[in-house]
């Protein structure tokens, strides 16, 4: 049976929240970004349980690069979660948001001198992506006796394009695996005290196998260190990549089989290499906000060419992930929800380039200018890959939580365009 996205519907219309999205689009208009609030916490609560409930020692780190929003930022610190950082500026903003440095994991990959600096000084965990950067976190003053994590590559590949793969052969993240040892001893060595272990094989995960896989790999990687070296793990990290269905034909991640799969290897691990208790990290990011938020477009155009196209209010400025992975995203029509599908149309974006497209021989139902379109898991890697392209202020995003709405990023005015930006004197004579 095809999957229905779990969407509430009303008098023919979609329905965000207790709140109407057409209702939504006239007073914030268009394109607009709405964050379904109660969505996030339900979706942080399913999957920490999930897991909490067969390991008690569980720690969540939400995937900031998915969606930075303060608001939902502040969400999950509400919830409890703590921080997958992968740069400094996430750092910053997950400050800013309340959590803690003691919550917040900084993953960073080829940083430079000034951003271990930074990531040292604000007290959070340090997860080391290579040798380089462990010899130059060395050098910084008041370093010594510092906790710190190492990245490994577990020679696992997974992914739904090849620019979201993350471990195997071709990956630019992590140590191999055959210099772990080496790597931990040089830690100890340079006056760091090693704790954790991190990897992550890729994104949207939707079956239990590569996962497995890659947890008894580290495991086993994490077991050699600690019988060699001597590295009593306080965590051990595996990283994030839980799937969402995006298509009507995907299922939902079994999460009660997953975990329980998960859980059984990690403990029967723990036993084997005697390494005790350790907390177990997870990194979820699209799992927790992805299906939270809709992007919704308005048609002002259709036209027939040698293809017949509805064009929208927006572009891949907006969401690049179609453009940018030929992703899909499942959109329905927020002003005629019921109406069966009768076509195949594209769906064109607004900006001057041929890539802009949102759907290619999509089957919809009779589209007219006027429509609104709901382009359904905008959530992740939406706005936090967004652009002004083409000289395109970037949409507003609400937050919905049953019937109250909150502006929580401004609509940019074409005056954001030049933020920062100074024509020089000499040009102006």
């Amino acid at each position: 049976m095809p999957y229905d996205f779990n969407l509430k519907k009303e008098n023919n219309h979609l329905i965000i929240g207790n709140i109407d999205a057409n209702e939504l689009a006239e007073k914030y208009k268009t394109p607009l970004y709405v964050i379904d609030e109660e969505k996030v916490r339900n979706n942080y609560n399913k999957l920490y349980t999930a897991f909490n409930s067969k390991y008690e020692d569980l720690h969540m780190c939400y995937a900031a690069k998915a969606n930075t929003n303060l608001a939902v930022m502040k969400i999950l610190e509400d919830e409890g979660s703590y921080i997958d950082a992968v740069s400094p500026g996430e750092i910053y903003t997950a400050l800013l948001a309340g959590f803690t440095p003691e919550r917040i994991v900084f993953t960073g990959n080829n940083v430079t001198n000034e951003e271990l600096e930074y990531a040292h000084k604000t007290g959070v965990t340090i997860n080391l992506d290579s040798i380089s950067a462990l010899e130059r976190l060395s050098t910084i003053e008041g370093t010594k006796g510092k906790e710190i994590s190492i990245r490994v590559n577990p020679m696992v590949e997974a992914g739904h394009h090849e620019h979201c793969i993350t471990g195997g052969p071709k990956s630019k993240f992590g140590i191999k695996e055959e210099e772990a040892v080496e790597v931990y001893q040089k830690a100890i060595d340079l006056g760091f005290k090693p704790i954790g272990m991190h990897s992550h094989i890729g994104s949207e995960i939707l079956e239990s196998e590569p996962f497995m896989l890659a947890v008894e790999t580290m495991m086993d990687i994490a077991g050699k260190v600690h019988k060699e070296v001597g590295v009593d793990f306080k965590f051990l990290d595996f990283g994030g990549g839980f799937g969402i269905p995006y298509e009507p034909t995907e299922n939902e991640l079994d999460l009660e089989t997953f975990t329980t799969d998960i859980i059984k290897l990690f403990k029967s691990k723990l036993e084997e290499y005697d390494m005790g208790k350790p907390a177990m990290y997870i990194e979820p990011g699209r799992f927790l906000v992805g299906n939270a938020e809709v992007l919704l477009t308005r048609v002002n155009t259709i036209k027939e060419s040698y293809r017949k196209f509805a064009g929208v209010d927006c572009g891949f400025g907006t969401l690049l992930r179609p453009t940018m992975y030929g992703s899909y995203h499942h959109i329905v029509v927020a002003n005629k929800i019921n109406e069966e599908n009768v076509e195949e149309i594209d769906i064109a974006g607004n900006l001057c380039e041929s890539g802009d497209l949102f759907a290619r021989d999509r089957p919809m139902p009779k589209l007219e200018e006027g429509d609104l379109l709901a382009i359904l898991n905008a959530g992740a890697y939406a706005y936090s890959m967004a652009s002004q392209y083409n000289s395109r202020p970037r949409p507003a995003e609400v937050l919905v939580n049953k019937d109250e709405v909150d502006v929580i990023r401004r609509r940019e005015e074409f005056s954001d365009l030049f933020n920062g930006q100074k024509i020089p004197t000499r040009l102006l004579k």
